[in-house]
């Protein structure tokens, strides 16, 4: 196996200058634009509680995103390799932020709630497995400095279904 540094490059625009520029706290949006060469363009802003705009993707729910689809990545690849077939995958990530009282603050705790469908019953303890595995493998979780809990539900696909 090769190990290397990866590098990552983005660039975000501020868009939020309604005239005069940050004259005043209530006086600019906090829209900005997140682009990636190649990638369609992120609309984001800051969270509502935080004078944003609640239509568009804000730090904590890009931070909440990239656990959820690192670990989701990780676990299907620690299945494959495992030898269990996924075959569904949702996943309802939870995350509380504290404010620290001096304009600050932190993420505390982050849940992932995935429900994995497998193709057979009998690989459930690998499939169960493999969510740690992932764990110890999602760059993102490993970078954190909060825990990142999981709270698995492994379901197995109905063949009867399949075919209808």
């Amino acid at each position: 196996m090769t190990l290397g540094t990866h590098r990552y490059a983005l660039r975000t625009t501020w868009t939020g200058n309604r005239g005069t520029g940050t004259s005043g706290y209530r006086d600019y949006d906090r829209a900005s634009t997140v682009s990636v060469e190649a990638k369609p363009d992120l609309l984001a802003s800051s969270d509502k509680p935080f004078r944003g705009d609640p239509t568009r993707w804000n730090p904590e729910d890009m931070l909440l995103a990239a656990l959820s689809e690192c670990h989701l990545l990780s676990y299907l690849h620690a299945c494959v390799t495992a030898g269990v077939v996924v075959v569904d995958y949702r996943d309802e990530a939870t995350g509380t932020m504290q404010e620290d009282g001096r304009g600050g603050g932190a993420f505390t705790e982050v849940t992932l709630h995935p429900v994995v469908t497998i193709a057979d019953e009998s690989m459930r303890a690998a499939a169960e497995a493999a969510h740690a595995q992932a764990n110890a493998w999602c760059f993102i979780a490993n970078s954190v400095s909060f825990p990142v809990h999981h709270q698995a539900t492994i379901l197995v696909a109905d063949p009867v279904a399949d075919r209808a």
